[in-house]
């Protein structure tokens, strides 16, 4: 197993400063995004897929430095109810499969996206509960209308490049847990799969632990975010919290660095389950701690994964 970074942190450096920092952090992978909200700032799309020049020096940059790209990002909408909105989103997505499978790059993370209510509504509407009875007719259109048909086209797509689609389960997506992710992946195809990303987790209530033995298999990349979950204003106000993240002394929880939201045994036990359900490629670091500058908040993250369980050297790694 290594320790990446999602290279989004670098957004203000150009490819190869980035790299460098990464490199002089101590990681021996990058996830690089390619379009959507982390945007594309350390890859040109479109010079990439059209130049196997281009992209024998955008690999040269990545393992001259021991590093290992170890996934494509684009998080986006592409079940968005505004035409415009999701062609882009697909655009984004199919672009990111090509080159994923032009570089040799297993898998392209990104989110299920989140359709509207009803045919005619302008906005995406994420249900939480099944009642009053408009939840549950929502809940039809969007899996069965939208989201399924979208993608079991885009699983058969990915699968035709030799590339895996990992979800983050995100609340305000369709896919936010694990029974949405499984249930997505049984309704489409296998190479439909998890970004394991725990924050997202941890503030739900959900035991990273328990979901890893859940997913097994349909995890295909790590991202390393921890969450501070404040136990006074949840049990004034509850989870869920569309507060501002900066106003942190009010909301329910913020994401913060590894080991500032939950201690060293935590993690320890969710990445030694990760290793008893086969997992054996890559934790990216994903850092968005509002008190902790970049460099500290990855330093601090690097130095508890290290703590907590051992990591590979650059090399050859193993891929399921």
């Amino acid at each position: 197993m290594r320790i990446g970074v999602f290279t989004a942190l670098f957004q203000q450096f150009a490819l190869e400063e980035a790299l460098d920092k990464a490199v002089a952090a101590g990681v021996t992978a990058v996830e690089i995004g390619v379009g959507g909200y982390p945007g594309s700032q350390h890859c040109r799309v479109a010079d990439l897929l059209a130049d196997e020049g281009e992209r024998a020096a955008f690999m040269q940059a990545i393992e001259s430095r021991g590093l290992l790209l170890s996934a494509l990002s684009v998080h986006n909408n592409p079940l968005h109810p505004d035409p415009a909105v999701a062609q882009t989103a697909d655009e984004e997505l199919r672009a990111a499969v090509r080159l994923a499978e032009a570089l040799g790059v297993p898998v392209v993370n990104g989110f299920s996206g989140l359709p509207a209510g009803a045919p005619g509504d302008k906005s995406p509407n994420w249900v939480t509960c099944p009642w009053p009875p408009d939840f549950l007719r929502m809940l039809d259109y969007q899996w069965n209308e939208v989201a399924i048909p979208y993608w079991r086209d885009l699983e058969r797509f990915a699968a035709g490049h030799n590339v895996k689609i990992a979800f983050e389960m995100h609340p305000g997506m369709l896919v936010y847990n694990v029974e949405t992710l499984l249930r997505l992946r049984a309704a489409t195809g296998p190479a439909l799969g998890c970004n394991f990303d725990p924050s997202h987790l941890w503030w739900n209530g959900v035991e990273p632990a328990a979901a890893i033995r859940a997913l097994g298999p349909a995890i295909f990349h790590v991202h390393g975010k921890d969450c501070f979950v404040d136990a006074h204003n949840v049990r004034v106000n509850g989870c869920n919290d569309h507060k501002p993240y900066d106003r942190i002394l009010e909301r329910a929880w913020t994401f913060r660095s590894i080991g500032y939201g939950h201690d060293a045994a935590a993690w320890r036990e969710l990445l030694s389950t990760l290793r008893l359900v086969g997992y054996d490629y890559v934790i990216s670091i994903e850092h968005e701690d509002a008190l902790m500058s970049t460099d500290e908040g990855l330093a601090k993250g690097i130095a508890l994964l290290q703590e907590v369980t051992m990591f590979d050297p650059p090399g050859e790694m193993f891929w399921a």
